[in-house]
Parts: structure tokens; C-alpha cells; sequence
């Protein structure tokens, strides 16, 4: 018969033989530990600018401002993401190249592990005099007796019958220890999950809102607000809130409790409720919380006609008592009734401080005292042309310090001037500005943040894992009956741990009560050295 022989096996093309040659060699880079350190070094370091350089997506105003103060440097600034840098492609494929690494590093440990939580305990070397901790029992030692102790003392344990009649307890302890690494290890990939859902899916606002006022959930309406990558203004949740009654406590100059009283109306349901520092308002997963108060003035200008305006304005403190800076700006004061015209150059503003508690026995303005119990406007008043008809931006706490400058502002008063509530101050064309009084507001942000609760169990993962990490040591110990009669017992660390001797020298005398402990003897062939 003639033999037919099999064609060889085709062989891998020498190209894509290599290619897969380089990814193997690449992602066990990747995934090796020391690259994930590497990575989060870097990305600490690429965080640094994001701490530097003002960020849009925090205060796009501070950008603005940073791009007229450094007007060369700034665009190749922003050309390089300094304005976004947690969105920016360099940080992004850090985060993303560090996510990886972790996964790829921990996923085969935990195939380890796994393994190694449902494998028999190793079996003893057939010299057991070789092992750090040896003992040679001088007493009977009861099997059923051993594990008992072991099993009641949370010991893993197998045994082994030779054909020659020996016997074999092996008993391991202390795989807790990885099981805290992994978990360390596992919570910061949690950490950097729920990092980047905040980062793409989350979204504030923060509102001043003072008594009997409202509002309703849209970016219009916010003082400060930033969104996330993925959020658009649209899918904001729907509802309207009402600050019903605001109260501060105040002990030894400093607050002790704020209380606000807020009414809120979402999809259709109404509800009162009593928001207070670290109880915030859930509404449809959002949530409103209460960071802070401050004071909102109440005056009424008349002007050189007549015409009445009443501002409400929120001032801002400036201390720890609470004295407040703000302005009053009045652009359509000093409207001719009979003509309708309006004098450009007529505006009004005022420059202005709220003083809570004013002591006119002492020669100082500010006060020290938080609490209402003598409020007073410390006004500096102009004229002219406010710049509020240009549609640049501007504080609404001060007076356009550039159209001072420029002179197209002027002051009216050579000195500041001091009113309480009910007085008036009264300007060279006759108009005047009443302090009506004082009424409180309240600083709200709104959060929804769905990273949080993944960020918190990332942490109760770390506190979870690093405890036994830090603190468990795995470690193994045998007992041997063998043939002639003599009892052996034999343990290894496989940790650094220095209670070894102690804790397997209780364990042989729990094994054999009468057994009396020798010193160890000294073996020129110890694989462990003695603890």
C-alpha cells in the first residue's frame, strides 16, 4: 500500500504573526502594575493645569478675563485644552490608558485568586524539618481533636492518607490578605467610573434667592452653573422653588444653623419643605442644598420727576459679621413724563455697603456683629452713564469702575454717606434714595450628580480592602502522624510576619495539651530562617 501523507500545517503568516508578537508584548506592558502607577502619576501631573489656568466649564467669565489680561498667550492656550482639560483628548487618553491598565491587571489576579480560594491546601515538603517553624511532638495528638482546632480557629484544612500510613493535616489561613488587595485595587477603578460619570453626566446651578422669591429650574435663571459633556439644557428636570421664610442663628459672631422654609412644585406635585446645611431637597434625583445666606437691601429711588423704582438688591459679605458690598443702578432714571425722552447721561448708581449692626458711638463703620440689630447703607452715589447700553458683562455688586475712569461717571458726594432704615438720601438734582430695609436670602445650589454614590462605593471598597491588606498575613501549618509513631508539625509564612513561631507554637500545644515546646533547632537547610 502506498502511504498518503497529510500536507503540513499552514503556517501563520510571517506579518501577522508579528503583529500579534507586538500586542502581546504591548498589553503585558500595559497591564503590568508598575505601568498603572506610572499612568496615575501622569495623571495627577495632567491634572496640574486644570488647578492652573482657569476652566470653562467652572467659569467661563474667568476665561474671558484670562484671554484680556494675556491676550497672546492665551489662544495657544486654548489650543492646547488648558481651558478644558478634563475633556481634552491628552487627558482623556490618560484616563482612558489607566482604566485599561487596572482591568487588564486585576481581572487575571482575580482568575488567581479564585483558583486559589477553591484549591486543596498544598501538601507538606517530605522534610518538614526544612520549614522556619518545625516541632517534633513529645505527647499523643488526637486527629479529630486537630481540626477541630483548626476549623473552630477559621483554619483551611485538607488531609491526606499515605499508602504507607502517614497522615497529613495541611491547613492555610490568610487569604483575606488578597482579597484586600484586590479590592484596593478594584475600588480605584470605581473611583475613576464615577469620576467620569460626574464629568459627563452630571450638572449644577447656584441661586440666590432671597425671601418670598422664586424660580424656576433653567440655566437662565442661575447666578453660576456648569454641565456636564453629555448633559444638555433640555433634559434638566422641570420645577419651580420658593423661598417661603429664611432665619440664621448667630452665636459669638458666627452662624450656628441656618433654616430655610422653601415650597416646590415638579410634575404636577406640591410640597413644603425644611432645607437646612446637609439636608438637601431630592427632586427627581436632583438635589437642592443650602450653602450659605447673606443679606438682601431694599431701597426706593425717586427721581428728579418723581418716578419711583424699588430694588430688591442681594449684597455680598465681605467678613465673617457680614458687612456687604453692592450697588444700586438705576439706567432708566429721570425719563421726561411729558416727552417720553431719556437722558442718557442722567443714570444713577450707587456704590454702596450694608453695615447689620452699626455703632455710631465709635468712629469705625464696619460692624461686628452679624445680626440685624442696626443696619445702616454706608452710599457713594454718581451720575452719568452707566455703560449698561454696550451689552458687556458686569458685576452687579459694583459700579463700572471703567466708565468712572473714563469720566463718563461722575460722583455726587465728596463723602460717603451713612442712612439707616427709613432715612433718605437726597442728590443735588433733588432725586433721592430711601432705605426701605433689610431682608434675607439664601445661597442654593442645585446638584445632580448620578458619579457620587460610584465614587462612594469605590471608597467603602478601598476602606474595605486595605484593612485586611494591611493587616491579615497568610501563612500555612502542618501536622504529620507518621508510620514509626512520632508527631510532627511544621508552619510557613508566606508574608513577613513575626508572630509566626508563637502563633503555631499556641496551636501545638492546643493540639497536644501535655506537649512542652522545645527551642527550634537550627538547620543549615532552612528554606524560611527562624522568626
Amino acid at each position: 500500500m502506498t502511504a498518503v501523507l497529510a500536507p503540513p500545517p499552514r503556517s501563520e503568516p510571517k506579518p501577522l504573526k508579528r503583529l500579534r508578537s507586538f500586542v502581546r508584548r504591548w498589553w503585558h506592558q500595559l497591564t503590568a502594575m508598575r505601568t498603572a502607577l506610572l499612568l496615575l502619576l501622569a495623571l495627577a501631573l495632567a491634572a496640574i493645569p486644570g488647578s492652573t489656568f482657569p476652566q470653562r466649564s467652572i467659569s467661563a467669565v474667568d476665561v474671558a478675563g484670562y484671554y484680556d489680561e494675556h491676550p497672546d498667550l492665551a489662544p495657544w492656550l486654548d489650543r492646547l485644552w488648558a481651558f478644558d482639560v478634563y475633556t481634552s483628548p491628552w487627558f482623556s487618553a490618560i484616563y482612558l490608558l489607566l482604566m485599561v491598565s487596572l482591568v487588564g491587571c486585576i481581572l487575571p489576579r482575580l482568575g488567581v485568586h479564585w483558583k486559589a480560594l477553591r484549591a486543596r491546601v498544598p501538601d507538606a515538603p517530605r522534610r518538614m524539618s526544612i520549614l522556619p517553624y518545625h516541632r517534633v511532638l513529645d505527647s499523643e495528638a488526637n486527629q479529630s481533636m486537630a481540626r477541630a482546632v483548626l476549623k473552630q480557629r477559621r483554619w483551611r484544612t485538607t488531609v491526606r492518607e499515605a499508602e504507607d500510613g502517614t497522615v497529613t493535616i495541611a491547613a492555610e489561613k490568610g487569604h483575606l490578605r488578597e482579597t484586600g488587595n484586590l479590592l484596593f485595587h478594584s475600588s480605584i477603578i470605581f473611583m475613576l467610573v464615577g469620576v467620569a460619570l460626574g464629568s459627563l453626566m452630571s450638572w449644577y446651578g447656584n441661586r440666590i434667592l432671597s425671601e418670598g422669591k422664586s424660580y424656576c429650574n433653567n440655566l437662565q435663571q442661575y447666578d453660576e452653573y456648569g454641565l456636564g459633556a453629555w448633559v444638555d439644557e433640555t433634559s434638566l428636570p422641570q420645577f419651580c422653588l420658593t423661598l417661603d421664610d429664611f432665619d440664621a442663628e448667630f452665636t459669638n459672631g458666627g452662624p450656628t444653623a441656618y433654616d430655610a422654609a422653601v415650597a416646590y412644585e415638579a410634575g404636577g406635585q406640591s410640597g413644603d419643605y425644611a432645607l437646612e446645611v446637609n439636608h438637601p431637597l431630592n427632586i427627581d434625583g436632583t438635589n437642592v442644598f443650602l450653602i450659605g445666606h447673606g443679606y438682601t437691601a431694599v431701597v426706593t429711588y425717586t427721581d428728579r420727576y418723581g418716578q419711583t423704582q424699588t430694588l430688591h438688591q442681594e449684597f455680598l459679605a465681605m467678613d465673617a459679621a457680614m458687612n456687604s458690598e453692592g450697588a444700586f443702578k438705576f439706567p432708566d432714571a429721570n425719563v421726561d413724563p411729558a416727552t417720553g425722552t431719556v437722558d442718557e447721561d442722567a443714570e444713577v448708581g450707587f456704590d454702596a455697603i450694608l453695615v447689620p449692626t452699626y455703632d455710631d458711638a465709635t468712629a469705625m463703620l464696619l460692624g461686628t456683629d452679624p445680626e440685624l440689630n442696626n443696619p445702616v447703607l454706608a452710599l457713594t452715589a454718581y451720575t452719568g452713564d452707566l455703560g449698561l447700553a454696550d451689552g458687556q458683562p458686569e458685576s452687579v455688586y459694583a459700579v463700572n469702575e471703567a466708565q468712572i475712569a473714563s469720566g463718563n461717571l461722575e460722583r455726587v458726594n465728596d463723602e460717603v454717606e451713612v442712612i439707616g432704615v427709613g432715612d433718605a438720601m437726597t442728590l443735588p438734582d433733588g432725586s433721592s434714595l430711601t432705605f426701605d430695609g433689610v431682608e434675607q436670602y439664601a445661597v442654593l445650589q442645585v446638584r445632580h450628580d448620578p458619579g457620587g454614590p460610584v465614587v462612594l462605593a469605590g471608597a467603602v471598597l478601598l476602606l474595605g480592602g486595605l484593612l485586611p491588606a494591611l493587616a491579615v498575613r497568610r501563612r500555612r501549618f502542618w501536622i504529620r502522624w507518621n508510620p514509626d509513631g512520632t508527631v510532627e508539625t511544621a508552619g510557613l509564612n508566606r508574608n513577613d510576619y513575626d508572630g509566626l513561631d508563637e502563633e503555631c507554637d499556641e496551636l501545638t500545644a492546643a493540639i497536644a495539651p501535655g506537649h512542652e515546646p522545645p527551642q527550634a533547632s537550627e538547620s543549615d537547610d532552612s528554606i524560611g530562617g527562624r522568626q
